[in-house]
């Protein structure tokens, strides 16, 4: 077990999310939402696509898509974490998640509209590399850095990621608009874009696989079938939260704002492309402008929990995400939709930052468990995202409009907002006793 706050290890963790937030920006974001909407749009059939015989709303078929990529991982994952705890190589799993992304993303550049189902089955593959890496990602932080220096190295990470996503995003972004001066059209400068963020997600990534240790065991002997020495260190992780007042708390907050934030970030494209007509020039600009504007927000919210506390910044940014929600359903213009982006921007790093250093901040400090401790924190945010994304697919499908699954998120924000109110006053019992 390395010393914590290790400059060196703290550099290399902070790159896995440079590698994989390319992903995230490219694939869920920007490039492949637009591209998506354009091959299959056509206003003639409603906009609806086929996808094994069954016809869906091509918006709605992409969130069903990564609503079942969450879904799987939530299933996958606590098993998964808790083999990791208990035999010691939480890294093999890491890189395990890393190459089928990545190796999804590359298969990516063969999806055209003759391909839809290729399409979405590489998109959820991605989706599903993704999510995996990160929960053994995340369970790092109690590892290599101590409670007072978690908040900071949170958010170094968050911004790593930011800032490698964003280099990426402008070379995409040089296809995207000029494809005649390389030899391309529209349609191949997208298939390009993902074949070159699965080649970062895999390249990059090797930085970290090469100086993050393997990991401890839990068990004293591995005589024990595997899946069921899993099954029996992820009870003793549940027991233990059971006992911990503020993490028990802590977590059904998460889960309803997570709902929001999560569905907003994998939707926004989307919605911007296909209800204001905003053309993928426009929304990469857009996003880049979150991206960037997220890198500070990280930043001045690890400011912010250190002089008001981790709960209160949390409860502050929640309201401003209800605004956000609000502020969505009334917009018509893209000069709108460009402020909404900024003050998105300033919360989406922010929130995300926070909300796993805070569930860091939370677990016993001296715990060896700690993916089978994050598993449960990266489960609840991907029924957050299965819940968010199919909620906001079915309401569009309902209703035929996106503005109404935007508003509709108020809600989860708003059950967010109060549980943190409670738990605010379960912290200054705590802090009584």
């Amino acid at each position: 077990m390395p010393e914590k706050n290790d400059k060196r290890i703290i550099n290399a963790w902070a790159m896995f999310d440079w590698a994989n937030s390319a992903y995230n920006l490219v694939i869920t974001t920007t490039i492949f939402p637009a591209y998506y909407v354009a091959i299959t749009e056509n206003a003639s059939n409603g906009n609806r696509v086929q996808f094994f015989g069954h016809s869906f709303i091509n918006t709605a078929l992409q969130n069903y898509s990564l609503s079942f990529a969450y879904l799987i991982m939530v299933l996958l994952l606590p098993v998964l974490s808790s083999i990791a705890d208990y035999r010691g190589n939480k890294k093999v799993f890491m890189q395990f998640f890393t190459i089928i992304g990545s190796l999804a993303c590359c298969g990516l550049f063969f999806f055209d509209a003759a391909h839809i189902e290729r399409g979405i089955i590489c998109f959820a593959i991605a989706a599903i590399g993704y999510s995996g890496g990160f929960v053994f990602y995340n369970s790092y932080l109690p590892e290599i850095a101590t409670l007072d220096m978690q908040d900071r190295v949170s958010a170094k990470g968050f911004t790593y990621g930011y800032v490698g996503s964003v280099l990426l995003q402008l070379i995409c972004f040089v296809f995207v608009l000029m494809p005649d001066k390389f030899g391309l059209n529209k349609s191949s400068a997208a298939q390009l874009s993902f074949l070159l963020v699965g080649i970062w997600w895999i390249g990059f990534a090797m930085i970290p696989f090469s100086r993050l240790p393997k990991g401890n065991p839990n068990a004293t002997s591995h005589h024990q079938n595997i899946i069921k020495g899993g099954f029996i260190e992820l009870g003793k992780v549940w027991q233990k939260i059971k006992a911990l007042p503020m993490l028990r708390g802590y977590l059904p907050a998460f889960f309803f704002y997570s709902m929001g934030v999560q569905t907003i970030m994998l939707a926004a494209t989307a919605f911007a492309a296909k209800e204001l007509h905003m053309d993928t020039s426009a929304l990469i600009t857009i996003i880049l402008i979150i991206q960037i504007i997220a890198i500070f927000g990280a930043m001045l919210m690890s400011r912010l929990s250190d002089k008001y506390g981790n709960i209160r910044v949390l409860i502050f940014v929640v309201v401003i995400w209800i605004g956000v929600c609000l502020a969505a359903y009334f917009t018509t213009t893209q000069t709108q939709f460009y402020i909404i982006a900024v003050v998105v921007g300033l919360v989406m790093g922010g929130i995300q930052s926070l909300s796993r250093s805070t569930y860091s901040k939370y677990l016993p400090q001296d715990t060896t468990d700690t993916a089978s401790f994050f598993s449960f924190y990266d489960v609840t945010e991907k029924l957050a995202i299965v819940g968010g994304l199919f909620s906001f697919a079915f309401i569009e499908e309902l209703t035929g409009s996106m503005r109404n699954s935007t508003l509709a998120l108020c809600g989860f924000f708003v059950v967010g907002l109060l549980l943190l109110v409670s738990l605010l006053r379960t912290e200054h019992k705590v802090q009584k006793i």
